[in-house]
């Protein structure tokens, strides 16, 4: 049960959780403390390679990695991220990230030979060590080791690839978002930023004014476009060097790879999402004459059909889901309580802070939930969303330092699965209109988040291959294309020539591929809550699950817990719940009128 009303929120960060101060002593002694660590470690394997056909030199070896690993040496980086996240204006801490972030670096670099060698050990012992009791702990780590190995290149070519990153992309996309952070537009008499004019679109009252304003932003889009496609030919030509230097056939191939999925499932799941874009078209269908609209233009596609009138202040927010919580299961009521006693939460908008909401933790530190609470349901929703992650990281300590990471493609399944926990827990107890309300948003959040990203997934795909084969995109290229992906899922929708340079503005796509997580995380959960539903108990899987962390590929992990991700039809499963949504809110609709 709840201990909720006898708990007094704090509702800012309690940095000093992790440091006194940017200035604070203790972060120097821990960077050095670890690069004598790092050092140490090379040193020693370095000087004989005994281990790469030894099983008990492996296993001393695999020992001394875990216990050199177990040593936070991202906390300083952590801590000066959090700090600069609510303090953005602070010069200092941004000049010693960049520091700190060179020192990291050279750290990772010190024990790169060691990874490169676990990977190139010889098919013979490879099948001896995986077979191997002793190293029964380690055997996902070398499985994943040895699966990677096969695009692994030498010490001194990896070395050369990842310092090149910087200059090759990173520097390129930041020289970007620099530049697109200082436009504005003139709205209301004033200049204000693009991030902020685009946040107002959707909640203008009439189409006439959402197009204008969101025709300013796409202005600037296509100011910056120039520099976009010099920007995007630079990175995906770079991509696609790298690509060839390690013998990855398709350019999505390596973050397939690094997300540990199987691409047996990955293009099924593209597929399937793809063949079922009239649903998504049918959501849109409905939209428009939910707002009356003889038209729907792509600044409408996420304009709000109504808004549910009771406001939910923060210590409202927490209350309803430390209630839930507790009657699902009580360990995450007490996680949820810990953070709001500790200072593990900001919650509010102030000046200097960063926007959104995010959960964030690395090893061996305390989680941290960073929120912009504006007292609406939507804010609530954010609000589970990151518990639904922070919650997934507690259970995953479990795992130790090697396995307690977990892939991209697990990490959308924990917080999309307790926003559906907040949502059906809610939903009965709304007003029919307000029922309206929140199923339409929760339709819509479906699309974005699961044809939406597909469809971006397959305008990266032809952007890289078009790129490869051509050796250039035009900016008119690149936005005919967005324009062709964008439509291809929203239906009669209409697009403008000047929409299509929505990419100049789309972060998602610099991180070549992983939006397909989104679309995987999210029919994920909708098969773990579609058991939760039939079945209570069935929240000791659920548990198990979040407690795995990275210990198995995520459809291993899946299947541990009766969700086989592999069938050909599991994702088509997951669209049908989408449809039944609009059914739904059909009949809701339908029921108002009369």
């Amino acid at each position: 049960m709840s201990k909720s009303k006898n708990i007094k929120l704090k509702t800012q960060w309690d940095l000093s959780l992790l440091y006194k101060s940017p200035n604070d002593p203790q972060i120097e002694k821990d960077l050095k403390y670890a690069e004598k660590a790092y050092t140490a470690f090379a040193d020693k394997y370095k000087k004989s390679d005994k281990y790469l056909r030894d099983e008990p030199a492996l296993h001393e070896a695999l020992l001394e990695y875990e216990k050199i690993s177990d040593i936070s040496v991202s906390k300083t980086y952590f801590y000066l991220h959090l700090f600069q996240d609510i303090d953005s204006n602070n010069k200092e801490v941004r000049a010693k990230i960049n520091l700190i972030s060179q020192r990291l670096q050279k750290m990772s670099n010190l024990v790169v030979f060691f990874e490169i060698g676990l990977s190139k050990i010889t098919p013979e012992f490879q099948t001896k060590f995986l077979t191997s009791p002793s190293l029964l702990r380690f055997k996902y780590l070398l499985e994943k080791s040895f699966e990677s190995g096969k695009y692994t290149l030498s010490e001194p070519e990896e070395k050369i690839l990842s310092l090149k990153s910087l200059p090759s992309h990173k520097l390129w996309t930041d020289a970007l978002t620099k530049i697109e952070n200082k436009q504005t537009v003139k709205y209301k008499g004033k200049n204000i930023p693009i991030s902020e004019a685009s946040s107002v679109i959707k909640d203008l009252p009439t189409q006439e004014e959402r197009n204008k304003l969101h025709s300013l932003v796409f202005d600037k889009f296509v100011d910056l476009a120039d520099v976009a496609e010099s920007e995007l030919n630079a990175i995906v030509t770079d991509k696609k060097i790298n690509d060839e230097l390690r013998g990855f056939k398709e350019p999505f191939d390596s973050t397939i790879l690094g997300y540990e999925n199987d691409r047996k499932s990955v293009l099924n799941l593209v597929k399937t999402v793809t063949d079922n874009f009239q649903v998504s078209s049918r959501f849109y269908a409905v939209k428009m004459k939910m707002l009356k609209l003889k038209k729907l233009l792509y600044s409408d596609r996420a304009v709000p059909v109504g808004k549910t009138k009771r406001k939910v202040s923060f210590e409202e927010s927490y209350k309803i889901l430390s209630d839930l919580f507790f009657s699902i299961d009580p360990k995450f009521g007490e996680i949820l309580d810990g953070y709001v006693t500790k200072g593990q939460i900001d919650v509010y908008p102030k000046v200097g802070k960063v926007g959104g909401g995010y959960m964030s933790h690395i090893h061996k530190v305390p989680v941290f939930i960073l929120l912009n609470h504006t007292n609406t349901f939507e804010s609530l929703r954010t609000f589970a969303h990151e518990m639904g992650h922070a919650i997934h990281s507690e259970f995953s300590k479990s795992q130790g330092v090697l396995y307690e990471s977990y892939s991209m493609s697990t990490a959308e399944v924990a917080s999309t699965l307790f926003e559906s926990f907040l949502f059906y827990d809610q939903f009965e107890k709304l007003s029919p209109e307000e029922k309206i309300v929140a199923l339409h948003d929760k339709i819509q959040d479906d699309v974005a988040t699961i044809f939406r990203q597909v469809a971006c997934f397959n305008f990266e795909v032809e952007m890289h291959n078009t790129i490869r084969e051509k050796g250039n995109m035009t900016k008119e290229e690149l936005a005919g294309v967005m324009n062709k992906h964008m439509k291809s899922y929203m239906g009669k929708v209409e697009l403008t020539e000047k929409d299509g340079y929505f990419f100049v503005g789309w972060p998602h796509i610099r991180y070549f591929f992983y939006v397909y997580s989104y679309a995987f995380g999210q029919l994920a959960s909708k098969a773990l809550y579609k058991k939760y539903q039939e079945d209570k108990s069935y929240i000791e899987q659920i548990k198990k699950f979040l407690s795995l962390g990275g210990s198995m590929s995520p459809e291993d992990i899946f299947k541990s817990i009766g969700v086989d991700v592999t069938k050909p039809d599991f994702f088509k499963k997951g669209i049908q719940s989408i449809e039944e949504d609009i059914t739904l809110l059909e009949s809701l609709i339908s029921k108002k009128r009369k």
